[in-house]
């Protein structure tokens, strides 16, 4: 696993020595950063679901103002923590230890809004509670207007559609996975 493009291309990422945690491949990656390009730099991004940091680190090295990175088990904070010292960024991301629809609602409740939020579940967890809002409030309270957020989920798997109040605009489909887009509608 490695950094596609931007200021830290190429650096190696260590990837997870455990079962249960499926990184997004580097072409997944690739194709997920080759669509969002124009709304990077400068961006406030959350990575939902964070795992390794892959994602987020991607982005803070295509040029966003701040990453927050949202995951629940310690093991992948540890590990995230890791790839971002081993990338040596010192500054301007969070990370947030909590099941990414708490991490939702207190965001939300926080008035945070992100112009990017990608949300990476387990495909075979069901994104409950993240899409609605109530409890302190759903994704749609934390996507700043004109911003985007991102599904990767199984191919096999059909996206909610509208997510929460954001309607789907694109799905692109690489391999076993595909990338749902949703924004706020016109």
């Amino acid at each position: 696993m490695r950094v596609i493009a931007g200021s830290l291309k190429g650096r190696r990422l260590t990837s997870p020595t455990w079962d249960g945690l499926r990184p997004t491949s580097d072409r997944l990656r690739e194709t997920l950063f080759n669509i969002l390009a124009p709304r990077v730099e400068g961006a406030r991004v959350l990575d939902g679901y964070a795992g390794t940091g892959a994602i987020g680190i991607e982005a803070i090295s295509r040029g966003a103002a701040h990453v927050t990175f949202v995951e629940r088990d310690r093991r992948a904070q540890a590990l995230i923590a890791a790839n971002l010292d081993q990338c040596r960024i010192a500054n301007g991301y969070a990370i947030i230890r909590a099941s990414a629809d708490r991490a939702v609602a207190d965001l939300a409740g926080a008035r945070s809004l992100f112009d990017i939020v990608v949300l990476d579940p387990p495909y075979d967890q069901p994104v409950i509670g993240i899409g609605e809002a109530g409890s302190g409030g759903g994704v749609g309270e934390i996507v700043a207007p004109g911003g985007v957020l991102v599904l990767e989920h199984a191919r096999r798997s059909t996206a909610p559609d509208p997510f929460g109040p954001l309607a789907r605009t694109r799905t692109v489909i690489a391999g076993d996975s595909a990338l749902s887009f949703y924004a706020w509608p016109l």
